[in-house]
């Protein structure tokens, strides 16, 4: 999906966990994550509370990504950005760097 001048795979919907602390992002820009290895950069949507915009910086096709959608729509924590990255990465094709 286009969104802006990204190429998200997909918008998925999420829960956020109870455990989790809030993440708060910097007004100044996004914020970077290291997930198993890979380097991704995590923003929010100003005018959409509880959506978020995650790009693989080190992945093999560049500025691919996913949106996603807290319901609640709130902050969510480090360890539920972490829960959505790796589901991601579970879904990616290694042969392609895409979404198989």
């Amino acid at each position: 999906m286009e969104v802006g001048s990204q190429d998200f795979s997909a918008m998925m919907s999420f829960a956020p966990g109870k455990e989790g602390k809030q993440v708060m992002m910097s007004p100044d820009g996004p914020m970077r994550m290291s997930v198993d290895g890979e380097e991704f950069e995590v923003s929010q949507s100003d005018d959409s509370p509880g959506t978020y915009h995650v790009t693989w910086l080190t992945g093999p096709v560049p500025r691919y990504g996913f949106g996603f959608r807290s319901h609640p729509p709130v902050q969510v924590g480090r360890a539920d950005l972490e829960e959505a990255i790796r589901d991601f990465l579970s879904q990616v094709d290694p042969s392609t760097g895409h979404i198989g």
